[in-house]
Parts: C-alpha cells; sequence; structure tokens
C-alpha cells in the first residue's frame, strides 16, 4: 500500500504541478490583486526551475561525488537498479543511467570487487513478469563473468527493498564488509542513509553525474526542459532522504 500510495503523491512535489495548480488558481479566482501575484509567483517557479544554472548549482551541492579505490579490494559491490526501460513492444533497453551497469562491472572485471549483486524487480505499480534482474543476469552471462561472481535479487521494487535484500544475499554468501555500492549520484545520497539504516557497512561509488562542471554560458540561465527533468529526480531525493531522515 505505501509502495503504490507514494507512486501517486510524486505527482503532487513535482515542480511543474505547482506551477499549474497556481496559474489554475489564478484563473479561477475573482480577486485581482491576488491573480496578480499568483501569476508572478508561478512564473517566477518556472523560470527558477527550468534553467540549468540551478539544477548544476543545486547538483553540485547534493551530489556525492566520485571516489577512487586507489588499490583497495572489496568482496562486494552492490549495483542498484533503474537502468533497464522496456518499450511499447515489451523489448528492454539500457537507459540513460546505465553509468550505473558500466561503472559496476568496470570494478568486478578489474576486480576492485571479487563480487558483484544487483538488486533491482519490478517498480511498476501495475507488475508483470518483467524483472530487471532478468536482464541484467543475460547481460552478465555476455560479459562471461561465471555465476559464482554473481548476486541477484529480482524482488526490491524501491531502494528501501534494494537494501533489505541485499543484507540478505550478502548475510547468506558470507561476503565480509565493506561492500562497494553503485547508484547515480544524485541518488546516492538517499541509497547510503538507507543501507546505513539497515545495518550495510557500504563505500559510496556514485555513477551517472547530472552535474555539469563546465564554464557557465548565457544558455545556462534560459528555459530548458532538461532542467525541469532533472529537478524532478532531485525533489524525489530530497523527499525521499528527509522521509528516511526522519522516520
Amino acid at each position: 500500500m505505501f509502495f503504490i500510495l507514494s507512486k501517486v503523491l510524486l505527482v503532487f512535489i513535482l515542480p511543474l504541478t505547482w506551477v499549474f495548480a497556481l496559474m489554475l488558481y489564478a484563473l479561477i479566482t475573482k480577486k485581482q490583486r491576488l491573480r496578480k501575484r499568483l501569476l508572478i509567483i508561478a512564473t517566477a517557479l518556472l523560470y527558477f526551475f527550468s534553467n540549468r544554472f540551478t539544477i548544476n548549482a543545486f547538483a553540485n551541492l547534493w551530489d556525492v561525488p566520485p571516489y577512487q579505490p586507489g588499490g583497495v579490494k572489496y568482496s562486494c559491490v552492490i549495483l542498484l537498479g533503474g537502468f533497464i526501460t522496456r518499450d511499447n513492444d515489451g523489448n528492454a533497453y539500457f537507459n540513460w543511467a546505465a553509468d550505473r551497469y558500466t561503472k559496476a562491472t568496470g570494478l568486478l572485471a578489474n576486480h576492485t570487487a571479487q563480487h558483484l549483486l544487483f538488486t533491482g524487480g519490478n517498480s511498476d505499480i501495475y507488475p508483470d513478469g518483467f524483472a530487471e534482474a532478468d536482464i541484467v543476469k543475460a547481460e552478465l552471462k555476455k560479459k562471461n563473468f561465471p555465476d559464482s561472481l554473481i548476486l541477484l535479487d529480482r524482488s526490491a521494487r524501491n531502494t528501501l527493498e534494494n537494501a533489505q535484500y541485499s543484507k540478505k544475499l550478502l548475510n547468506d554468501a558470507h561476503l565480509k564488509a565493506p561492500y562497494l555500492l553503485v547508484t547515480s549520484a544524485f541518488h546516492m545520497r538517499r541509497a547510503q542513509l538507507i543501507y546505513k539504516r539497515a545495518g550495510v557497512d557500504i563505500v559510496p561509488y556514485p555513477a551517472n553525474n547530472l552535474f555539469n562542471a563546465r564554464h557557465i554560458y548565457l544558455a545556462d540561465f534560459l528555459p530548458a526542459s532538461d532542467a525541469v527533468g532533472k529537478w524532478n529526480l532531485y525533489i524525489k531525493e530530497i523527499i525521499g532522504y528527509l522521509t528516511v531522515y526522519f522516520s
């Protein structure tokens, strides 16, 4: 029930939802002064959330910085799902977060990690038989990684369940902590807190960094649809982090 409720409530915390609500109220209110104020606020919010400068500045503060393990070896790297998408025909493919997979398999290939644990099932509200873990398993076989090095969880629907099922698999396999944790940089802060609360000792290894560290250009201050999309991700992370922190 909580899983479904969280999916539904997510719509109401997105920036464009706020803007739409303010503009709608401005249209129906009979108070001229209030209408003007609402339109000003809506326009200001739309501009704030639609330019790359603000999202890059926030991402620079929020994202967990890159980690280089050097010569340190780990018993396992934990890879969180979320980088496999299906098209309308049901065909699976790597999406924009595929750097998670690239980073984790690289750690296994260069022997920084001795095992790889993938955790991810189906996060749809109305799930069918699809599980992201099945796709990852097939891809790992193509890379010729032995089954003995791979641990798979195909049941987790969110980060809380990722941590719970990871802990069980790691304990059952008697793998020694700490473990490397690979997920997107924007998601790492919340994932790190959740794994800590679950009692899993991890070292963050962020991937898929959305922060653009280049020079600032005039175009960064102009409206851009990708900036809104990134803010959607970060607002979800902020709410999720605070929910876990105060629970």
